[in-house]
């Protein structure tokens, strides 16, 4: 982002990245408490007493690991987790309700879309020159996002089994896949995006004009070029 200043404080349509999902659960959906895992020195502007803090750890599943603590030491009756990143800003209400409502029926699920890009896996010769080993069908693959949500029984079995094996996973429910049992996929939206570049700021800005205009990714946005980088044609 060429900012010194972390990407999900950004400023998106007047107000900073984070704050656009804190609305959302908080507001929209009313949930109890929710964990921001972040630095002492970005919490003093997070005042409501929904909020609780966790201390952010060295890899995301350590990140991930203390706000689950958090959230158990202070409310121990949590059937539930949602773990969700602070760069997706866009995730509908409809999208955290139907996840949500998978993992109390399959124990564990996550946002997926259907995978619109070739993708190959490659292998590299002696001169650690890249090649092309094979093309992997795009039926079998999705792009997943977040929230991912798990039995909080579930997603503690998992860390356990982390720390014991040395486990490195780069999402939640790659734990629970670790563990043998089955992640429930939920549709999700194209719309869902996370916001790494600039360019990831225009599109999130023209989604949230697109919904302020009473479209869902709609017949404006769908022809523009933006629309074009959202679903990777």
């Amino acid at each position: 982002m060429k900012s010194t200043v972390p990407k999900q404080f950004l400023l998106l349509n007047g107000k900073p990245i984070v704050q656009h999902s804190i609305d959302l659960f908080l507001n929209t959906l009313n949930v109890p408490k929710i964990v921001m895992v972040m630095d002492e020195q970005f919490r003093s502007d997070y005042t409501n007493p929904r909020i609780i803090f966790a201390d952010p750890g060295e890899e995301r599943q350590d990140s991930v690991k203390s706000g689950l603590v958090a959230l158990t030491n202070f409310l121990p009756a949590t059937t539930i987790v949602a773990v969700h990143d602070s760069a997706r800003p866009l995730v509908t209400p409809q999208e955290v309700t139907n996840v949500i409502s998978d993992a109390r029926l399959f124990g564990a699920s996550v946002l997926g879309v259907a995978c619109k890009a070739t993708i190959k896996q490659v292998e590299f010769d002696n001169e650690d020159i890249q090649f092309v080993k094979r093309t992997i069908p795009r039926e079998t693959l999705i792009e997943v996002h977040t929230p991912q949500c798990v039995e909080i029984g579930l997603l503690k079995e998992g860390f356990n089994r982390a720390a014991k094996d040395s486990w490195v996973v780069t999402d939640d429910v790659s734990l629970v896949e670790g563990l043998g049992e089955k992640v429930k996929v939920t549709k999700g939206e194209y719309t869902n995006i996370k916001v790494t570049t600039p360019e990831d700021l225009e599109v999130a800005e023209a989604i949230l004009r697109d919904r302020e205009g009473g479209g869902k990714g709609g017949v404006g946005l769908k022809k523009s070029s933006l629309w074009r980088r959202i679903i990777g044609k």
